[in-house]
């Protein structure tokens, strides 16, 4: 995908990879390189930059595809659906989801006392110093906090074990062209 378009009003951003939130100016034009999870990544004069999807009408005549995974499932709570929802957050630079990309080290489930759940994921990140660690983590709580049922959720970036490409599922692997 690299369609250019212009913002037709000022848009909060993300910039790639710092983890910053910008302001980018009506007028700018930008090049979508990227619309998955709901979300758009697009470059610049300036650099690389997310725009999350609640911002992404700033983009003057973009349309988002009839993407599935822009939204977390509906339907009844169940682990399946929370790993369905981690499914749809990715990470801007990599067309490949979070779980594809071997980020979830642990999901935990628990009942709450009033009959929801508490949900508690552990992800790692491709590199320590990534700054949208932040960013893509938050997306992925955001997500499974839509889910019916789910009272908390909470996703907390772990180190260990030190993230390696062999973490990448064999469909994440065919993906990215290394199988």
């Amino acid at each position: 995908m690299s369609q250019l378009f212009k913002l037709a009003r000022d848009c909060p951003a993300t910039l790639i990879p710092a983890g910053d939130a910008v302001s980018l100016d009506v007028g700018t034009e930008v090049q979508i390189v990227q619309t998955l999870g709901g979300n758009v990544t697009v470059r610049t004069d300036h650099g690389l930059f997310r725009i999350a999807r609640e911002n992404a009408g700033a983009l003057d005549g973009f349309v988002p595809a009839g993407e599935t995974g822009a939204a977390a499932p509906a339907g009844e709570f169940s682990e399946r659906a929370v790993w369905e929802a981690l499914k749809t957050c990715f990470d801007p630079e990599i067309p490949v989801n979070i779980v594809d990309l071997g980020l979830i080290y642990d999901l935990a489930i628990e009942q709450a006392a009033d009959g929801g759940h508490v949900v508690e994921v552990k992800m790692t990140l491709t590199a320590p110093g990534c700054g949208m660690g932040p960013v893509i983590a938050e997306d992925a709580r955001q997500k499974i906090a839509q889910l019916p049922e789910v009272k908390s959720a909470r996703v907390h970036i772990v180190w260990d074990p030190q993230w390696a490409p062999q973490m990448i599922s064999e469909t994440g692997r065919k993906a990215l062209g290394l199988e």
